[in-house]
């Protein structure tokens, strides 16, 4: 079986999930004013102006609130802010989110202190509640923001059509190393110039750029298959870069959501970047190990199956490219 008629089958069993969003997480922002006293930045996904996910945050007894939450829907999020103070610090309060078991989200929890330090901590559905420890650990914050990576290259539908599209085009091990190779190294220049504020791009027109460069590779598929082979067959690494640096964009608008920890940004970074290639290579190692399995089978299928592989990925992704770009106006 051609890789192409394996890809069919994976777009068979997924097609009703290529069209949902990305879960992103939820972000706690607590930050130490003075002494025992703290201001709240509570992010919950939205979607719209009038619906969000169904997380409530809630303190441990002794966390006293001076104000009541002021709260609305902001750049597709519900922000709430209050103050809370606890004599002699958090450390050693817990801090608990209701509902988060019963959804697929993660929450970033986020402890800044007076004297510049913090801790960062990823709150699951299976572990809703943090108890704040008394010293931040490094440890702690490299595991969170690669586990953060990991699950947004893996729920980043977008992103990984794009590997698809480039791996339905790589005829060879080397061409593939290349090629994965010239993505990586793109996205993570752009993704660290973007992420250290030494290069800003509007996130609006980079998400829809990013839809149409998934068009642009599956237009070049259906060249292939005609038997004119374009730019992405003759030097596929060379797209891979090229695009490669938009989709570092993206990762960075991922990561400005959620934050860096101010006194571990360097190592938080390459976390992220690093929990980023890990999820991408598991991707890659799926398909073609499940491409190897299902070539066993006998399973035979129409030539024309080969083209509902491009025109799956190019139909998806150019809804994505009007969506994105109607969503430039209120």
């Amino acid at each position: 079986m051609k890789l192409y008629r394996f890809i069919v089958l994976i777009f068979l069993i997924t097609s009703s999930g290529v069209l949902a969003h990305e879960m992103r997480p939820a972000y706690l922002e607590i930050q130490e004013i003075t002494d025992g006293q703290y201001d709240v930045l509570w992010k919950v996904p939205a979607k719209g102006m009038d619906q969000r996910l169904s997380l409530n945050l809630r303190f441990s007894d002794g966390v006293e609130t001076l104000s009541e939450p002021v709260s609305g829907f902001v750049g597709g999020a519900h922000i709430q802010r209050m103050q809370v103070s606890k004599s002699g610090g958090l450390a050693g309060a817990s801090i608990y989110i209701d509902g988060l078991e019963r959804t697929l989200t993660d929450v970033l929890c986020r402890v800044e202190y007076a004297n510049g330090t913090s801790l960062t901590h990823r709150l699951t559905p299976e572990n809703s509640s943090y108890l704040i420890p008394e010293e931040p650990t490094i440890g702690e914050v490299i595991w969170t923001y690669l586990v953060l990576g990991v699950e947004h290259i893996l729920l980043g539908i977008d992103h990984l059509l794009f590997v698809l599209a480039l791996l339905l085009v790589v005829r060879s091990w080397k061409l593939l190393i290349g090629t994965i190779t010239a993505f990586t190294l793109a996205h993570s220049i752009t993704l660290g110039l973007a992420s250290l504020g030494f290069v800003s791009v509007p996130g609006a027109p980079v998400e829809a750029i990013i839809a149409l460069s998934i068009v642009f590779v599956a237009a070049e598929i259906l060249r292939s298959y005609q038997g004119k082979p374009g730019l992405t067959e003759r030097a596929p690494w060379v797209v891979a870069f090229s695009f490669g640096l938009l989709h570092g964009f993206g990762f960075a608008g991922a990561l400005s959501e959620i934050g860096l920890p101010q006194s571990a940004i360097p190592m938080a970074l390459l976390s992220f970047n690093i929990g980023v290639e890990l999820g991408q290579l598991a991707f890659v190692a799926v398909l073609v190990g499940g491409y190897h399995l299902v070539r066993r089978l006998p399973l035979r299928m129409p030539d024309w199956s080969r083209y509902v592989a491009p025109y799956a990925i190019g139909s998806v992704a150019a809804f994505w490219v009007l969506e994105r770009v109607v969503a430039f106006w209120p």
